[in-house]
């Protein structure tokens, strides 16, 4: 999908957010240099051009580094805090769902779905294959 008008009048990241309220899970790609960007920019951060087309990557990733964030069972218990490198190349940060937050490795297999939160809905990880 090209960068359109659309983009350019309401921004990147708007728009972004606005195809992932949709379920869309859609990143970057420089049409000059064909890397693939996240988080969403209105240039180029490696060439510095402009000509940007949205897609859909393919949602594979490799937990690059994880953490636990702490919280008392009534606040709904511990999560952990990962950084993911999608298989297009470029690292988001996220979380690693449907295991126990210890149980998140580094160099983890895990595959993006698209969730409904109470914030929206966002992008989340589970264990490739499972």
């Amino acid at each position: 999908m090209a960068q359109d008008n659309a983009t350019l009048t309401v921004g990147a990241e708007k728009y972004f957010h606005e195809q992932l309220a949709q379920g869309h899970f859609l990143i970057q790609r420089c049409k000059a240099c064909s890397t693939s960007i996240f988080f969403p920019r209105m240039i180029c951060p490696h060439c510095g051009s402009g000509d940007i087309e949205w897609y859909a990557p393919s949602g594979k990733g490799t937990v690059y580094a994880t953490t636990i964030v702490r919280k008392k069972p009534e606040a709904g218990g511990d999560y952990n805090v990962a950084l993911i490198d999608l298989e297009e190349g470029p690292r988001m940060m996220s979380r690693v769902e449907g295991i126990a937050p210890a149980e998140v490795k580094i160099g983890q297999k895990v595959q993006a779905s698209v969730k409904t939160a109470e914030e929206g809905n966002i992008v989340i990880f589970t264990v490739a294959g499972e």
